[in-house]
């Protein structure tokens, strides 16, 4: 998820690569994605029900997937074809297309699997669909990613993540104002759930809403203060309020924080920014 999220932080922003650019990790699958250390929950692991006879080889298929996804997938459908996989080898079939960045197929993949959870392990079923979503917001069709993230939410009403899954995939359409709506409703959920004041932040920061974007920034930072976009985030609302010095502060957390992620070259960027022409505000594009 982390990249996704980088990109929602930094729409506004030029330094930053837009959301389309920024593809997940091949080493993450869609419920993998969050950031060490950044409290980022999500209800279930990413995996699906496996007989004591197939787990090894379940477990084996996706960590294989994790560094190999086309072997892994080819691996999956034979298993699938062949030996009776079912599930957990349409499972890790899925994530392996996935992580080889084939993310419309995972998309159908995964909905597909959520099919056959129809009428048991409801918090499974929505999982699935979410992770369907997830790979819609990967390929940059954020219309069907709110599509599979309503379904999650109508499966699973009270799974504060789905409502910041479907927020992301709002604000990545432009809708922020509906993400902002979706995003009250998670915290209302669990108010202690940082990334979500982090995502609030962003989205108030695109309407013009400073005052609230920097409240909600503090509470993100609070709450979650080795989430790195966080730290990004307020650091965005420190210089457009003129404050260098503390968004120069928060950026260099970032770096030391995840020195290779995503969210540090977006800080590092907007670093060499701010000492090129420190009264400049933070650059901008769509």
């Amino acid at each position: 998820m982390k990249p996704l999220l980088v990109a929602f932080f930094a729409a506004a922003l030029a330094a930053i690569p837009a959301f389309a650019q920024q593809p997940p990790r091949r080493t993450q699958t869609p419920a993998q994605s969050a950031p060490p250390g950044a409290g980022i929950e999500r209800p279930l692991p990413p995996r699906v029900e496996a007989a004591p006879t197939a787990a090894a080889e379940y477990d084996a298929c996706l960590r294989k997937a994790a560094s190999q996804p086309d072997s892994a997938y080819e691996d999956a459908m034979g298993w699938a074809r062949t030996r009776g996989g079912g599930e957990p080898a349409q499972h890790c079939a899925a994530v392996a297309l996935f992580n080889a960045g084939q993310w419309r197929r995972a998309a159908e993949a995964f909905t597909d699997l959520a099919g056959r959870y129809r009428d048991r392990r409801t918090l499974l079923r929505a999982s699935l669909v979410a992770q369907a979503g997830r790979a819609w917001l990967a390929a940059d069709e954020p219309a069907r990613a709110v599509s599979a993230f309503t379904a999650a939410i109508e499966i699973a009403p009270d799974a504060a993540i789905f409502w910041i899954d479907r927020a992301e995939a709002r604000a990545a359409g432009g809708a922020f104002w509906e993400a902002i709506d979706d995003l009250n409703r998670a915290l209302d959920l669990d108010p202690r759930r940082g990334e979500a004041h982090a995502l609030r932040a962003a989205a108030y920061r695109r309407v013009e809403a400073l005052d609230l974007a920097l409240e909600d920034a503090d509470r993100a930072v609070e709450l979650a203060p080795r989430f790195p976009e966080a730290w990004l985030e307020r650091g965005i609302l420190k210089r457009l309020a003129g404050d260098n010095a503390g968004a120069r502060r928060d950026w260099r957390e970032v770096l030391l924080l995840e020195p290779d992620g995503s969210a540090a070259d977006a800080a590092r960027m907007q670093i060499e920014a701010m000492e090129l022409d420190p009264s400049a505000p933070p650059p901008r594009r769509r």
